[in-house]
């Protein structure tokens, strides 16, 4: 199992593209400066007035499927 570590910081503005469907995919750069591709489905239900903030975890498994994400901080 992989664990990343990565943080956030939209507005929610810039949040808007994933709820209208017109981004499937977000690419974040993790701690260790690796490029990770999540779908956008993963990362809604961290979306708040403010917009989607945070410090995350993100494990993986041998596939490279998600495990949980979750908010840290």
């Amino acid at each position: 199992m992989k664990i990343y570590f990565f943080n956030l910081r939209l507005s929610y503005e810039e949040c808007r593209p994933l709820y209208l469907g017109t981004v499937q995919n977000m690419i974040v750069r993790t701690d260790s400066g690796e490029r990770v591709q999540l779908p956008v489905a993963n990362l809604r239900p961290y979306v708040e007035m403010q917009g989607l903030q945070g410090r995350f975890r993100l494990m993986v498994n041998e596939q490279n499927k998600i495990h949980s994400l979750e908010r840290v901080s």
